[in-house]
């Protein structure tokens, strides 16, 4: 008898009553004790008194993983993008797609250890900043800026601008998401531009 996974196609166990087959082994629907097919193979005719058992490949798309009496290969995984997948390993017909998270994603649905689904990282807002970088089992972690500082961001928190120690006068105040302005006095900048004395020319010869 065959017992197969719903929640994970191409794992199963093969149980017969009495143990009267052998390991490699199954018994058909005849009570006949039938060689299993070999992976990446299921059965096209069981085996009889004479003939053992006939096997076919997998077709394109469908796999199977293990030795087995099954006459069904399993379809191949499938990896969205747009549930945040991509396909590391393609299917085989003795392998199923493994399937990894795309870079920005972290995911959210695990079975089998693998990933069934992943969405996008929190983007932190102005005001706040990063504490921890999302990663593929993770989402970025975001925490307020504290008070004195801002992130016009949401990547770093900066404190604000200290005008008395830039000998200048606070004329607005700051907040989460700006910077303190600042009015800077007693800073002169003057430009001097002097016209430049052409040299005549000369006719090359001495004076």
């Amino acid at each position: 008898i065959v017992f197969c996974s719903r929640r994970s196609p191409g794992i199963c166990s093969f149980l017969t009553y009495g143990n009267t087959c052998g390991p490699s082994e199954y018994k058909s629907a005849d009570e006949e004790c039938c060689p299993m097919c070999n992976v990446g193979s299921v059965v096209y005719r069981h085996c009889t008194g004479d003939f053992s058992t006939t096997c076919i490949p997998c077709a394109p798309g469908t796999f199977m993983s293990q030795p087995n009496g099954l006459d069904k290969c399993f379809p191949c995984k499938h990896c969205a993008e747009s549930q945040g997948l991509y396909i590391q390993s393609k299917c085989t017909r003795i392998q199923n797609t493994i399937c990894d998270v795309l870079d920005g994603y972290y995911c959210i649905d695990y079975s089998d250890s693998q990933c069934r689904h992943a969405e996008k990282h929190r983007v932190c807002k102005r005001g706040q900043e990063t504490k921890t970088s999302g990663t593929k089992t993770s989402d970025t972690e975001c925490v307020h800026c504290a008070p004195g500082f801002y992130s016009p961001s949401g990547l770093n928190c900066t404190k604000w601008t200290d005008c008395a120690a830039r000998n200048g006068i606070k004329v607005e105040d700051g907040s989460p998401v700006k910077d303190v302005r600042c009015n800077l006095t007693g800073i002169s900048c003057f430009i001097s531009q002097s016209p430049i004395e052409e040299t005549p020319k000369t006719s090359g010869q001495p004076p």
